[in-house]
C-alpha cells in the first residue's frame, strides 16, 4: 500500500518574516517626517548661530589673527595669556559681582510683584502690562534714561535722596557706586520677565492646597513656605538659570552708561572680549576669553541642574 502525503497550504499570516527583511525606518513615518519639518528651522538656526560660532571660536582661539593678515598657528598660547592678564581677572570679578548681586535682587522683586499681582483686584491686568514694559523696552533706550536719572546735581535719583537729607553720589563716575548703579538699572529692566513666569506658576497652583492649609490652621508665612515655594520651585529654578546665564553676558548697559569705567570698575567680561576682538583686533585672544566664559556658564548651569533634583518639586 502506497503512502501519500497531503500538504496543506500554510496561511500567509503564519509565515515568519525573512531574516533579511528590514523594518521601515522611523524617519519615513509621516509623524516623524512632520516633526522634523517643524524642527528644521530651529535646528538650522541653532547650527548657524549657536553651534557654529562655538566651534569657530574654538578654532580661532588656537590662532594669532588680527582680521587684516592671514592667521598663524598659536596653539594654547592665547589661553596661557589669561593667567597674567589683570584686566581679564578684573572683568571676571566684576561680572561675578554683578551676577551674584543682581540675580537675587531681581528674583526677590519679581516674586514680590507676582504675589501682589496674583490678587483678584480690579484692573489688575493694566498693572501687569505696565510692570512688563521695562523688560519689553530696548536696553539702549533704558540705559540713556537711567543716565539722565543718575546725573549728580539734576538727576531724579539724587533729587529724591535729597528729600531725605541724603547727598547722592556721582553714580556713574564713582569707584564705589558705578557697579551698584548698573545693578539697580538692570534689576529694574529685567524684573518683568521673572514676574510673568512666577505669575504663571502661581496661577497653576491648585487652590485646594491653600484651603487644606487654612483648615490646618497655618499662618500666611507657613502657607507660603510649605505650599507656594515648593509648588513654585520649577518656575523659580527656570528663572534662576536663565537670569544667571543672562547676567554673565551683561554688556550693553555697561558699555553705554559707564564704558567700563571708572578705570575698569564696571568692565564686564563680555565688554573685555569685545574690546580685545574689535578694538585691539586680537581675535585669537578674544576667542580664548569667550571660551572661558562659556565654560563658566556651563559649569554653573550644570551645578544648578545637579542640585535641582533635591530642590525642585514637580507636581505629577
Amino acid at each position: 500500500m502506497a503512502l501519500t502525503t497531503t500538504t496543506e497550504p500554510v496561511p500567509a499570516t503564519a509565515v515568519s518574516p525573512s531574516p533579511t527583511s528590514k523594518p521601515t525606518p522611523r524617519w519615513r513615518n509621516r509623524e516623524s517626517l512632520t516633526a522634523w519639518l517643524f524642527l528644521l528651522p530651529s535646528l538650522i538656526g541653532f547650527l548657524i548661530f549657536t553651534a557654529g560660532p562655538v566651534v569657530a571660536a574654538g578654532v580661532i582661539s588656537l590662532l594669532d589673527w588680527n582680521l587684516f593678515s592671514p592667521p598663524t598657528w598659536a596653539g594654547l598660547r592665547n589661553f596661557a595669556r589669561l593667567g597674567p592678564d589683570p584686566t581679564f581677572w578684573s572683568a571676571l570679578g566684576n561680572t561675578a559681582y554683578f551676577t551674584f548681586v543682581s540675580v537675587p535682587l531681581t528674583i526677590l522683586v519679581s516674586l514680590a510683584l507676582a504675589l501682589l499681582l496674583n490678587q483678584g483686584l480690579r484692573r489688575i491686568a493694566v498693572f501687569r502690562s505696565l510692570l512688563l514694559l521695562p523688560y519689553a523696552t530696548i536696553t539702549v533706550a533704558v540705559a540713556f534714561v537711567w543716565i539722565w536719572l543718575y546725573i549728580p546735581h539734576d538727576g531724579l535719583v539724587n533729587a529724591v535722596l535729597g528729600l531725605f537729607g541724603i547727598h547722592g553720589p556721582a553714580w556713574l563716575i564713582s569707584d564705589n557706586w558705578a557697579m551698584p548703579a548698573l545693578i539697580l538699572m538692570s534689576v529694574w529692566k529685567s524684573f518683568g520677565f521673572g514676574m510673568v513666569v512666577f505669575l504663571a506658576g502661581l496661577q497653576a497652583i491648585p487652590q485646594q492646597l491653600y484651603e487644606a492649609a487654612r483648615v490646618d490652621g497655618t499662618s500666611p508665612w507657613q502657607s507660603f513656605r510649605n505650599v507656594t515655594l515648593p509648588m513654585l520651585s520649577p518656575a523659580l529654578f527656570f528663572v534662576i538659570v536663565t537670569s544667571i546665564i543672562g547676567s554673565f553676558q551683561v554688556f550693553d548697559q555697561a558699555l553705554i552708561m559707564t564704558n567700563g569705567g571708572p578705570g575698569t570698575r564696571t568692565t564686564t567680561l563680555v565688554m573685555y572680549i569685545y574690546r580685545t576682538g574689535f578694538e585691539n583686533y586680537d581675535q585669537g585672544y578674544a576667542a580664548a576669553q569667550s571660551l572661558v566664559l562659556f565654560a563658566f556658564i556651563v559649569l554653573i548651569t550644570a551645578t544648578q541642574f545637579f542640585f535641582q533634583k533635591r530642590l525642585v518639586h514637580y507636581d505629577n
